[in-house]
């Protein structure tokens, strides 16, 4: 079972408040993914340490400072922000002033939702509430990147559907624990019964060697005076193994109703409290009656993504043409089609199949370049299926 850290720490100074912050990145192979849905979102997620199985590793997408909330993704940008020129000398002083402006008025959004931050207890709701914090503090500069807020808006969905499957945390970590376990006891089954087949060549191997005849007489009464001692420890260490593998039975009976007595009990589904208010997403409501910014759901998070990214698409500052203009236009549809939007998302994955097929012709000879477009090219191809289907009338 691993128990070693899946984290980087890194040091970094708040470039809001100076306080010395002490952040968490995810090492790589800490987790694997079983694959990617339609909008790239990571399913089956397994940590190698279980104990952090009920968490969503965007929990580590964004930084948030300890004092004053600021909250960033966590890039190696951000973390070497002191040496960004065109940040400090063009950005940070309006930043500096908006973000602690708003910290200190009555009631501040942003210290509500700072406050909320509970990783231990509340891990995924925290993710979401970082999220948030961190489309917040990207509003406040001169020129925000629409394609960041569709970004964070969109992996604010993901978030959503992880909770949506109505799991209890503390499941997930039973769960991871379990697997862990039922890994090790996997590879000792196969050990044994590899002794057991070993013990049985061995078996073999002895009964010819006595059942020779190509030896003297006087030779083979030694050799039959030594059988009878052989037979009788090699049958002892026969049932021996026997023994072992009924112990394996049973221990496999052990652990399935060790299984069912600690998850099957438990109570999943429901929207259970959070902290002083009666759910997460009462909570949410009340945040959005101070700022609009706030989604209380993955249809809200996925309609706010769908904004951004075509103010994005549109404008052309954020996006560089090819492959990531591609995904742009494949990720407006895709999430139109989620939202119900079946007109929206025909338009859209019209474009992108058009643009995805001349850019694939156009770099024909360079098959690297055209990989993910081939990728989107496929999805747009069978997403705009679905979405035909789904927009016919029953």
């Amino acid at each position: 079972m691993s128990t070693d850290s899946p984290f980087l720490l890194f040091k970094v100074e708040c470039p809001i408040c100076k306080t010395i912050n002490e952040f968490e990145q995810i090492k790589v192979g800490a987790y694997t993914e079983e694959g990617r849905d339609t909008d790239f979102c990571p399913q089956g997620i397994t940590w190698r340490n279980p104990k952090y199985q009920a968490t969503n590793p965007l929990l580590y997408f964004t930084a948030t400072c300890s004092n004053c909330f600021y909250t960033q993704e966590f890039t190696s940008n951000f973390r070497e922000w002191k040496n960004d020129n065109a940040f400090r000398t063009y950005r940070l002083k309006t930043l500096k002033t908006k973000h602690l402006e708003q910290l200190s008025t009555a009631d501040s959004h942003i210290k509500n939702l700072g406050d909320a931050i509970d990783i231990q207890r509340h891990p995924n709701e925290s993710a979401i509430i970082k999220l948030h914090l961190a489309i917040y503090d990207a509003q406040l500069i001169e020129h925000p990147s629409n394609l960041d807020l569709a970004r964070f808006y969109l992996r604010i969905g993901w978030v959503f559907r992880d909770l949506a499957t109505g799991e209890d945390p503390a499941q997930l970590v039973l769960r991871g624990l379990l697997r862990e376990v039922d890994g090790k006891y996997a590879a000792l089954k196969d050990a044994i019964e590899a002794t057991h087949a070993n013990m049985e060549n061995f078996r073999s191997s002895v009964a010819a060697h006595f059942e020779t005849d190509q030896v003297r007489t006087d030779v083979q009464s030694v050799m039959c005076s030594f059988r009878e001692r052989y037979d009788s420890e090699v049958g002892g260490l026969g049932q021996t193994l026997q023994n072992v593998g009924n112990g394996m039975a049973s221990l496999r009976s052990l652990m399935d109703e060790y299984r069912t007595a600690i998850l099957g009990g438990e109570q999943s589904g429901g929207d259970a409290a959070f902290g002083s208010h009666g759910s997460f997403t009462e909570f949410l409501r009340q945040q959005q009656s101070r700022w609009d910014g706030v989604v209380t759901g993955e249809r809200e998070a996925l309609e706010k993504a769908i904004k951004y990214y075509k103010a994005a698409y549109a404008g052309g500052r954020d996006i560089s043409p090819g492959a990531q203009q591609i995904q742009a236009s494949y990720l407006i549809a895709e999430l139109s089609r989620r939202i119900g939007d079946y007109d929206g998302a025909k338009q859209f994955f019209t474009s992108t199949i058009k643009s995805g097929q001349e850019f694939i012709y156009q770099n024909r000879r360079d098959r690297s370049r055209t990989a993910l477009a081939r990728k989107i090219l496929e999805l747009a191809i069978e997403q705009g299926r679905a979405n035909l289907t789904a927009s016919k009338p029953a």
